[in-house]
């Protein structure tokens, strides 16, 4: 039975992005079910009590994933995630750009208008916003990539992070540990020094995503 878990991204991260590929993957092979939501490093980042902008950096791709989830489900706001952070990490192209957006939702097989649409309306800001915070306040979120257990009512862990994408067998048994550590509650944190950037020209096992 394959585990059900919540996947916290924001398109701008390219660690959230590679482990991502890595839990698309999974899923792809029946290990897990993967909801995904929205979290806004704009937000983690901003200094001296300034708003993070609701219409430049990430927040034009979170508001519209999120009317692509209300209105097509959990696939389409994954396939609209694949299509935007392959446009943005893999062919270097710029993440509030609209016709970035329009085109990562025509990639997807979603209405470029969407785009139009989520920035007309003020309530996906807000919904970004109460999306970000139940993370941060719920389950401790700091940062992406984030995943949760139990469809997201269960524990969360930040990561993993992963410079290369593993074939199918590496994967399964990577999933394996992380469960377990998501899942044991005695278990805080576990952290090195990155190797190198995430390398995107690695496939893995029959991941799709094109290399630079």
């Amino acid at each position: 039975m394959a585990d059900r878990i919540r996947f916290y991204f924001d398109p701008r991260c390219p660690w959230s992005f590679q482990t991502a590929r890595w839990v698309r993957r999974l899923e792809q092979v029946g290990v897990v079910e993967v909801a995904w939501s929205v979290f806004s490093l704009d937000i983690v980042n901003q200094r001296d009590g300034a708003a993070a902008p609701p219409d430049s950096g990430g927040a034009p791709a979170l508001r519209t994933a999120l009317v692509v989830r209300q209105s097509h489900g959990e696939r389409a706001v994954g396939a609209f995630y694949e299509a935007l952070g392959t446009a943005v990490h893999i062919d270097r192209r710029t993440v509030d750009d609209p016709s970035v957006i329009e085109d990562a939702l025509r990639s997807a097989g979603s209405d470029p208008g969407t785009l139009r649409r989520a920035m007309a309306d003020a309530a996906t800001w807000e919904a970004v916003k109460a999306e970000h915070d139940s993370a941060v306040n719920d389950k401790g979120a700091f940062g992406v990539p984030t995943i949760a257990l139990d469809g997201g009512d269960g524990p969360a862990i930040f990561g993993p992070i992963v410079c290369d994408l593993p074939d199918d067998e590496s994967a399964r048994e990577l999933w394996s540990h992380v469960r377990w550590l998501i899942a044991n509650d005695s278990f805080a944190e576990l952290k090195r020094g990155r190797p190198r950037r995430p390398d995107f020209a690695k496939h893995g096992g029959g991941d799709t995503a094109r290399a630079a």
